[in-house]
């Protein structure tokens, strides 16, 4: 009972917040309140924050699909073909953005476009003829109905749920941030002799980084301080990728020195930085954030000024200087998460605008639902079947919901499948078994009934731990309502049940199969397109002497970076990190090149670079580099570093810079 008692309390607050939407359609005599109820379900996630922004992100769907299907609704009121025909293209159109967007946002795409599907069912006849006169009036009934549960179950939620994402947040920003430390810490102590090791702590931590995204959206649920200071926990991410590759870059150095001359340049390191990073732990990062960071800050500072008269010691002292600036973004997150006093609120910047890693599954997630909705609508206006429309909408349901989950989505499609089927079997037993034969007519009754059924759905859901119990039990949630479809007069009527029924079961399984005949680009695939994607980037930043900001070249390729499949190798990580190193030092080398008056040797050398001529272009920087050691200065001494770092990173995967000619 210790263990159930967290999941259990899940169900209850999932049962009550079903059975307030309910109570309030009902009270409110909507046509379909049910739904209120299904919306209600939806809504409730485990945790707080998940479930307020899920519900932020629904009411934001909801109104957007509302006002299409009016538009719609006007703008062909009396053509059922391209009325048809423009829902389809909807559908593929919000696959498409569900697929680019991330995490909630994702979910609002998604839920644009099935809610005109929802409304369209309303409107639509037995072969899809439409009704125009009711069209602004089903619009605002569904909308309204969706938007009533969404808000019940946020007040049910908040009332009985105060919410951990916060406090999660800061436990998992300050444990990967003191890892990194601590393995930066431990490659300057062991002067890089662990490379293999390191490497294999970098990969694990890369992905703890990637995972963070989501749970900073959980925690801007909870807190409107959170969203408001949005800028900074994204700015603590790139920063945590920042530090990643300045160790990598950090570590691949001292592993091609001499055992001696790695010893004596990690050395030249170790004052500056042990006692900046001693208090590494997480709980000490929580504790004192605002005084760590002032420590990395001075310590960064100091490393970059200090005396260095050869470059592995200069790149050296500049990447740990970068790291502890990365790790100095993630401290100002944790003073934000953990509300220290002492903490200084930096000047709000605007929002991060997206990167798109790659367009093409977008594409063809698009297409896949646009294909399988048409063909759904034309199945129903051959046969002139009651229930197309409920099978047009859950076509669109599945294929838009499941779109985003790339290689894991025809699974993800099958286990939702099954949920229906149970639900099915569930929803038929209450209905023509259950509930004729206890007599329910009071809400209490019907409460009790919901009860049994939500308290247990809800119990298994926040108890699941494996992906597939997760998305079993998600769909058992989600469609039990359409399903059971309780409204203010009960109907027993076995044959529009089973029509119904069929719907949804028939539009479920054409998206199923949708995702079985048009599969989404396979892992390899896109492993490969996202690196060829960062080759052409390099390409053009070799050719165009304006370049980008160094924030913006880092910002798409950690977004590039981030895309990558879990089954991408470690060595294709490492050749895009690469790229992402390459790209941001050469930006800063044209700085220094354009002081020296060296632009033209410079350019040749990237301009052979661009050609794939990857040794004649080593042979080039180092040739700038003899040029620039006649300056004795420490900007000379920092360019001269930087190619140490663009040759060091050429002359490791010099096959795939090979490959810019044809990016």
């Amino acid at each position: 009972m210790r263990a159930a008692g967290l999941p259990l309390l899940f169900g209850l607050r999932l049962w009550a917040s079903v059975c307030l939407a309910l109570y309030v359609a009902y009270w409110l005599q909507l046509d379909d309140p049910f739904w209120a109820g299904t919306s209600a379900a939806i809504v409730c996630q485990p945790q707080l924050g998940a479930s307020l922004r899920k519900g932020w992100f629904r009411m934001i769907g909801t109104l957007i699909g509302a006002v299409v299907s009016v538009l719609l609704v006007a703008w062909l009121p009396q053509d059922r073909v391209l009325f048809l025909g423009f829902l389809a293209v909807w559908g593929g159109v919000c696959a498409f953005a569900a697929t680019l967007l991330r995490n909630f946002a994702s979910y609002g795409a998604a839920l644009a476009g099935y809610t005109v599907a929802i409304i369209a069912g309303g409107l639509l006849g037995a072969t899809g003829g439409v009704n125009a006169n009711a069209g602004f009036l089903l619009a605002v009934a569904r909308a309204s109905e969706i938007c009533l549960g969404i808000v019940c179950a946020g007040v049910v939620l908040t009332l009985t749920d105060f919410g951990g994402a916060r406090r999660s947040l800061a436990a998992l920003v300050a444990t990967v941030s003191s890892d990194i430390a601590s393995g930066f810490m431990d490659t300057l102590g062991s002067a890089g002799a662990a490379f293999d090791e390191t490497q294999g702590q970098r990969r694990e931590l890369l992905r703890k980084v990637i995972a963070l995204d989501p749970v900073i959206d959980q925690a801007f649920g909870e807190s409107s301080e959170l969203r408001y200071h949005s800028p900074i926990l994204q700015r603590s991410v790139e920063g945590l990728f920042v530090a990643l590759a300045a160790w990598r870059t950090a570590s691949v150095l001292l592993w091609t020195l001499t055992r001696k001359a790695a010893r004596e340049t990690a050395d030249s390191m170790l004052p500056q930085a042990t006692a900046q990073l001693s208090a590494d732990g997480g709980e000490a990062w929580l504790a004192r954030p605002v005084i760590l960071r002032h420590t990395t800050d001075l310590a960064a500072q100091k490393l970059m000024t200090m005396p260095a008269d050869t470059p592995p010691v200069r790149l050296l002292a500049d990447k740990t200087a970068a790291a502890f600036s990365g790790l100095s973004r993630a401290l100002d997150a944790l003073a934000l998460l953990m509300a220290d006093p002492r903490r200084r609120l930096p000047r709000r910047r605007g929002v991060r605008h997206l990167d798109i890693p790659d367009r093409l599954p977008a594409l063809v997630n698009g297409a896949r639902t646009f294909v399988t909705v048409a063909i759904v609508t034309l199945l129903w206006i051959v046969s002139a079947w009651p229930g197309g429309a409920q099978a047009i909408v859950f076509a669109m349901i599945v294929s838009t919901l499941m779109a985003p989950r790339a290689d894991q989505a025809y699974a993800a499609a099958l286990i939702s499948f099954i949920g229906i089927i149970f639900d099915l079997i569930i929803t038929s037993i209450i209905t023509f078994a259950v509930l004729p034969a206890t007599g329910v007519e009071t809400f209490v009754g019907l409460s009790m009934v919901l009860a049994f059924c939500l308290v247990p759905l809800g119990a298994l859901l926040a108890h699941a731990r494996e992906p597939w119990q997760v998305g079993l039990f998600t769909a058992m949630t989600m469609i039990f309502m359409p399903l059971f479809a309780p409204s203010n007069q009960m109907n027993y009527d076995v044959t529009n049940f089973y029509n119904t029924s069929l719907g949804i079961v028939v539009g479920a399984g054409m998206a199923t199969l949708a995702f079985r005949l048009i599969p989404p680009l396979s892992p390899a695939y896109r492993t490969q397109r996202l690196l060829d994607l960062a080759l052409g980037d390099l390409r053009r930043l070799l050719h165009r002497r304006a370049a980008p900001s160094v924030h913006a070249w880092d910002s798409r390729g950690i977004s590039r970076l981030s895309a990558m499949p879990d089954s991408a190798e470690p060595l294709q990580r490492a050749q895009m990190l690469a790229v992402i190193l390459v790209g941001a030092e050469i930006i800063r080398l044209r700085r220094v090149a354009r002081r020296f008056g060296l632009d033209a040797p410079l350019d040749a050398g990237l301009a052979r670079l661009a050609h794939g001529d990857v040794a004649f272009a080593i042979d080039d920087l180092a040739r700038l580099d003899r040029r620039l050691e006649e300056w004795q200065t420490l900007a000379a001494v920092r360019a001269r570093a930087r190619i140490l770092a663009i040759s060091g990173a050429l002359a490791q995967h010099p096959a795939h810079f090979g490959q810019l000619a044809a990016a």
